[in-house]
């Protein structure tokens, strides 16, 4: 395990805090703006709407799930937590993958409907309401997915893997190791 400097944990912890806190805001702000077009009938907010989200999903949405995704895995591999010695580690980083990889698949259509969207001809409302409802399932859930994390981040919940509970009995062993060997211990 590497361990961080004290003074460069704090500084991937606000790094990693700060962008998976933004990430959720942001997230928030795309399903403001689903909501928005599914209510509204007029056309321009429905283009305005597209092609907001797919500025607010490529420049917010993924450089923040991509920096959320690295300085988590820093933590995990510079801390006491370690990447897979905690269940709540190991699943809040397979949940952080998945999302990630689902955000990246799906951004790919986020982007072609809000090129459609820049057109200014009415042929291709439809499509544009069409796929509202996909984005409202996708950020929905995509939300709902960072809250668990978030959840599981915040209250750590116990039980170690089998790995886990292996190094810390190793690091038990060494510790009496190094006490038995010290005349000088009271």
């Amino acid at each position: 395990m590497m361990v961080m400097s004290p003074r460069l944990r704090k500084l991937v912890l606000i790094v990693h805090v700060t962008s998976s806190v933004g990430w959720i805001g942001a997230v928030v702000a795309y399903l403001a703006l689903v909501v928005a077009a599914m209510a509204n009938q007029d056309a321009q907010i429905l283009r305005a709407s597209w092609i907001a989200m797919g500025l607010i999903g490529s420049f917010s949405i993924v450089p923040l799930s991509l920096i959320s995704l690295l300085t988590g895995l820093v933590m995990s591999l510079g801390t006491k937590w370690g990447l897979f010695q905690h269940y709540w580690v190991l699943l809040s980083l397979v949940l952080t993958i998945l999302a990630t990889g689902v955000l990246l698949q799906h951004m790919q259509t986020v982007n072609f409907l809000a090129a459609v969207a820049v057109q200014l001809d009415n042929s291709n409302i439809d499509e544009l309401r069409s796929g509202l409802s996909g984005e409202l399932f996708h950020a929905g859930v995509g939300l709902l997915v960072l809250l668990v994390i978030q959840v599981l981040n915040v209250y750590k919940p116990r039980g170690m893997t089998r790995y886990g509970w292996r190094k810390q009995q190793e690091l038990r062993i060494e510790q009496q190791t190094v006490d038995a060997m010290n005349p000088y211990q009271l």
